[in-house]
C-alpha cells in the first residue's frame, strides 16, 4: 500500500508540531520545508509561506508578530469552541447581506467574506448571531492584528488621509470628532492621530 504523498502544508504542520510553544520566525521554516521537499521530491516546493499564513488564517498557528508564528497544540485542541456553527455563520452572512460591514465588497466583488467576532471568545465573546459580523478577507485579517477599537481607530485614520486628499470638509470633520472620543476616553491612544490633523 503507498503512502500519502506528503505536501507542503504536512511538512509546514510537522516543523511547527516538533517546536511547539515556541515563536518560529519564517525562514528556519521555510528552510525545513525546502530541505525535506527536495529529499521527497528533487524540486523546491512553491511558495511555503503562503501556506504558513493559510494555518493563521485558519487558527491552526498564532501570528506573534509580522514573520513570526507559533504551534499551541492547546489553542487548536480547543479551536471548535471558538468557531461559529455553519448555521449561525448563514444567519450572520443573510443579515449583513453577504457583505463586508466595513468596506460592503462581497461574493459579487470576488471578495472571500468571513464571519467575525465583535468579542473574541477569549474576551466573553459568544458564537452566537448578535456577536458576529461579515468582514472580507482583507478586513477580517486587520481585525485579527488589532482590536475591535484599534482596528476602526486604523480604519479612521485611512478614511481622514482619503478625505484630505479629496478636500472633502464634511468627512474631515467626521473624523476628527470621532478623534476626539478616542482621546476623551483615553482609547487607543498610542495610535497617533495623522500629522496633518
Amino acid at each position: 500500500m503507498n503512502e500519502r504523498r506528503k505536501t507542503i502544508a504536512d511538512l509546514i504542520l510537522e516543523y511547527f508540531h516538533k517546536h511547539p510553544k515556541e515563536d518560529l520566525e519564517h525562514g528556519p521554516v521555510v528552510d525545513y520545508v525546502e530541505e525535506q521537499y527536495l529529499k521527497l521530491y528533487g524540486k523546491k516546493p512553491r511558495d511555503p509561506w503562503r501556506q504558513t499564513r493559510k494555518f493563521y488564517q485558519e487558527g491552526i498557528l498564532i501570528q506573534v508578530r509580522k514573520g513570526v508564528y507559533r504551534y499551541d497544540p492547546d489553542l487548536v485542541e480547543h479551536r471548535e469552541l471558538y468557531e461559529f456553527p455553519q448555521e449561525v455563520k448563514e444567519e450572520i452572512f443573510n443579515r449583513d447581506g453577504y457583505r463586508c460591514v466595513v468596506c460592503g465588497r462581497g461574493r459579487e466583488d470576488g471578495v472571500e467574506i468571513h464571519t467575525d467576532h465583535k468579542i473574541s471568545p477569549s474576551k466573553g465573546g459568544t458564537n452566537t448571531v448578535e456577536n458576529g459580523q461579515t468582514l472580507c478577507s482583507e478586513h477580517n485579517l486587520l481585525k485579527k492584528r488589532y482590536s475591535q477599537t484599534e482596528f476602526g481607530k486604523r480604519f479612521l485614520i485611512r478614511l481622514y488621509e482619503d478625505a484630505v486628499k479629496k478636500g472633502d470638509e464634511r468627512m474631515i470633520n467626521f473624523c476628527k470628532e470621532i478623534f476626539d472620543v478616542y482621546n476623551k476616553y483615553k482609547v487607543n491612544s498610542h495610535i497617533k492621530r495623522p500629522n496633518n490633523e
